[in-house]
């Protein structure tokens, strides 16, 4: 595996650019890369001395679009705009997200279509790979013109403004360029424009959510499985055959992970005769609500991929005679992928509340609210309440942002996505949806072990000793909030999941499938 990506001439995936932010793998500008930056920089060049009308280079933006920039003020007029666009509110999002928009703009300017100069270029590698990541708000942006506002506050420190985290620490801009003896930059024409242009931000949003969302509807088959096993439910709704006759991709991936997840287990083998006819959806559906948001999370994960190696400026410069000015900035090709894995991670989250609802009941030879001496003690009812009102929260976060369109600029745009909000809501439904499956993996954990000692299978066996390693049988009520921290936590950073698949290979048994893979 390659330790080094080529921005420009290599192909960036999900896993790249999330490598890329962590440090294992290593950016840099090919000489191939080289030659295509200077020779687009030069056709801006060849524009403005040649006095030709190009949108961007020497005219206005947006409603100015027909307000012509004389020779000798292209220059200041790259400065202004980022000035003029900086305009974002709210929090700063994390570092991590505003590297990969560093990383993403990098990957599309130095395809040269953007007329960027190569110092810039390298600039902003510095930032990267010294982890000096300019702080960017949270709001601001209506993914019109691409994400005016954040990328204009990322790249205020190319010019000296603005500020920047680093190594922990919040410094201004230019504080920072004079510790490392740097100078601003003097942005050349169109530079601004090419900065600016683009959807980096929703981008960033959108490759933690593929990654995110990924961990999640591996996690919620592994929670619900064993969910199945501590209610005594029946995998004969996995069965292979019935789901080739509806063949969608996420259900049929959906049923064959839960027939591994199930196999061999002596719960499961105990009660084959028990008469049961049916299983409540929650149990019985999983491979057709968790397969339908994992249809939506292979629609984004797509999307995706291939708008990290799009050109997003505008104009396009091909040739010193040969500019196209058209909108590929325009967010609408992720806000509504977006918008999709939004509800999807919401639905996740719905049919899992059902399942701790399931777990509470008394039915099936569990106590009532899984608990001996309930009464005196509450049991797991109450955590119940916090998955129910997650769940709410998240039903009010799916109101599709991409639905929605306030025309700016006095018109000239006229029709916006709103997809920075569909990313920034997609993650915040995913936030909700960790803390609803470490509930009812705390819940399924505490109810398997009233089936001991019968044993579940060996997957679900080590899936319920990793939990136990963070968090203890509960004989009687305690601040379950703590409990709940600490799953969420081994579910957030992506362990859970890890350590499952890590044990399920040393078995010599594959979980995933091709589509499902993260490879580099």
């Amino acid at each position: 595996m390659s330790t080094i990506f080529n921005y420009g001439t290599d192909h960036l995936t999900i896993a790249k650019a999330i490598a890329l932010s962590n440090g294992s793998l290593k950016g840099m500008l090919s000489e191939a890369a080289v030659q295509k930056i200077n020779a687009s920089r030069h056709f801006v060049q060849h524009i403005v001395g040649s006095n030709t009308t190009v949108y961007g280079v020497n005219t206005g933006f947006g409603i100015l679009a027909n307000t012509k920039i004389s020779e000798e003020d292209t220059i200041t007029l790259q400065h202004k705009i980022l000035q003029s666009h900086s305009v974002g509110v709210g929090d700063p999002i994390p570092a991590e997200l505003a590297k990969i928009m560093l990383i993403t703009k990098m990957q599309a300017l130095a395809q040269g279509y953007s007329g960027a100069q190569l110092k810039t270029l390298e600039r902003i590698l510095w930032h990267i790979e010294n982890d000096i990541i300019p702080i960017v708000p949270e709001k601001g942006s209506v993914g019109a013109s691409g994400d005016l506002a954040p990328l204009a506050h990322l790249f205020l420190p190319l010019i000296g403004l603005g500020e920047v985290f680093y190594k922990g620490k919040r410094y201004k801009a230019q504080a920072i360029l004079q510790q490392f003896n740097l100078f601003p930059l003097q942005l050349g024409p169109k530079e601004g424009l090419a900065l600016i242009n683009g959807t980096q931000f929703i981008l960033s949003y959108a490759v933690k959510a593929v990654q995110r969302m990924h961990n999640c509807l591996e996690a919620a088959d592994i929670i619900g499985a064993m969910s199945l096993e501590a209610l005594t439910g029946t995998k004969a709704p996995f069965d292979e055959r019935l789901h080739e006759l509806r063949p969608y991709t996420g259900s049929k991936l959906v049923a064959q992970r839960l027939r591994i997840l199930l196999a061999g287990s002596d719960i499961m083998q105990s009660h084959i005769d028990c008469g049961r006819v049916q299983d409540p959806y929650s149990l019985r559906c999983m491979p057709q609500v968790h397969g339908a948001s994992r249809n939506a999370w292979l629609h984004l994960k797509e999307m995706t991929g291939i708008e990290l190696n799009a050109i997003t400026d505008n104009p396009i410069i091909l040739s010193e005679l040969d500019t196209i000015s058209g909108g590929n900035f325009h967010g609408q090709p992720m806000a509504l992928p977006l918008d999709y894995a939004c509800f999807a991670a919401a639905e996740l989250g719905n049919i899992s509340d059902r399942r701790c609802y399931l777990l509470l009941e008394g039915k099936w030879g569990l106590p009532l609210l899984l608990m001996k001496n309930v009464g005196l003690n509450s049991g797991f009812m109450i955590p119940q309440y916090t998955t129910a009102a997650l769940v709410t929260e998240n039903k009010t976060l799916c109101f599709p942002a991409s639905a929605d369109s306030i025309p700016t600029s006095l018109g000239q745009e006229d029709h916006v996505s709103m997809g920075s909000i569909s990313g920034r809501k997609t993650n915040r439904v995913i936030d909700n949806l960790e803390n609803i499956l470490a509930i009812e993996l705390l819940s399924a954990c505490q109810a398997i072990e009233f089936r001991q000692p019968l044993k579940s299978s060996a997957i679900l066996e080590f899936a319920h000793d990793y939990v136990r390693e963070f968090v203890g049988f509960a004989e009687e009520d305690r601040i379950f909030a703590d409990d709940i921290n600490k799953i969420k936590n081994i579910i957030s950073d992506f362990s859970f999941v890890g350590k499952v698949n890590e044990f399920a290979v040393s078995k010599d048994i594959r979980l995933n499938n091709d589509y499902d893979d993260f490879e580099l």
